[in-house]
């Protein structure tokens, strides 16, 4: 696979304003493209940055008043926060693991928005420089192992580029050499509970997840009986990452008793509450790819 090509487009942040007397907060990005090479005889793709996620916005609901300014101050507090973080990332790329359905696609939207950065998801830039609809059916015309290979080129490619958020597949992990590449920025993984991720997945399928598309007439069991098994494999694995965002952890900070009941900001906040303490701990702003 030919070396990856950003053309990154402006990133523009509208800041608050006050309407009315309450807060509105309003974040525009456009993600930017990677031009992904062909093979010999192919022509390139083009794999464009996922669309901006939609502007955090405030709802009524029935709590009224209460709830549209507790949506303001999640609005932002993440604001906030990222400008903190921008300045000791220092152009670093952010590469989210964790186990399918972990949220990383959802949260690294959002990361890449209030950051400024350009979001990339690596399966599907795999699917695009194969030529394939789907990592499921990657698996089936070829194998697993031919998609870890390319997998691996993608993720070698970004390396070499900055100010880029990068949602990776729940098995980028078990390749050593995978993590060598993402050590060149900043590594953070999403841990969610394993009955929690059983019952996303069981509700909107395994279609699309090949190493969980079982006929089951438990969707839920099977789920959770498969991911179980993934966990205890890949366990040592994610512990390589520089960052671990708890959700647990959240939802017990905040008193809740369910971890379905956090936001993807929620998750977002932290997780650049865990990256800017890291990145301080470790001294990491004097260079954008300085050994840790």
């Amino acid at each position: 696979m030919e070396a990856l090509a950003m053309q990154s487009r402006a990133v523009e942040v509208a800041g608050a304003g006050r309407r009315n007397g309450a807060l509105v907060a309003d974040r525009r990005a456009r993600a930017g493209s990677l031009r992904v090479g062909g093979s010999a005889g192919a022509p390139a793709l083009r794999a464009r940055g996922a669309k901006p996620v939609a502007p955090l916005c405030c709802v009524k609901t029935s709590r009224g008043q209460q709830s549209l300014h507790n949506s303001v101050d999640e609005a932002l507090l993440l604001k906030r926060k990222a400008e903190q973080v921008l300045f000791e990332l220092n152009g670093r790329c952010i590469y989210l693991v964790g186990m399918m359905g972990s949220g990383k696609s959802t949260v690294g939207k959002i990361l890449a928005e209030v950051l400024g950065y350009s979001y990339f998801d690596s399966d599907s830039l795999v699917e695009q420089a194969v030529g394939m609809p789907s990592v499921a059916q990657i698996f089936k015309v070829h194998s697993e192992a031919f998609f870890r290979d390319n997998e691996s080129s993608v993720l070698r490619d970004l390396s070499s580029m900055q100010r880029l958020v990068v949602a990776t597949g729940g098995g980028a992990v078990i390749r050593p050499v995978n993590w060598s590449y993402m050590k060149k920025g900043m590594s953070v993984m999403l841990d969610v509970p394993l009955d929690a991720l059983a019952k996303r997945i069981a509700q909107v399928g395994t279609a699309s997840r090949p190493l969980l598309d079982q006929p089951s007439a438990d969707p839920y069991t099977a789920a959770f009986a498969k991911l179980s098994l993934l966990a205890e494999q890949r366990g040592d694995a994610y512990a390589n990452a520089d960052v671990r965002v708890s959700l647990q952890e959240i939802a017990a900070k905040q008193g809740h008793d369910d971890v379905s009941q956090l936001t993807p900001t929620d998750i977002a906040i932290e997780a650049l509450e865990k990256i800017q303490n890291f990145v301080i701990e470790h001294s990491m702003s004097s260079g954008p790819f300085d050994d840790l």
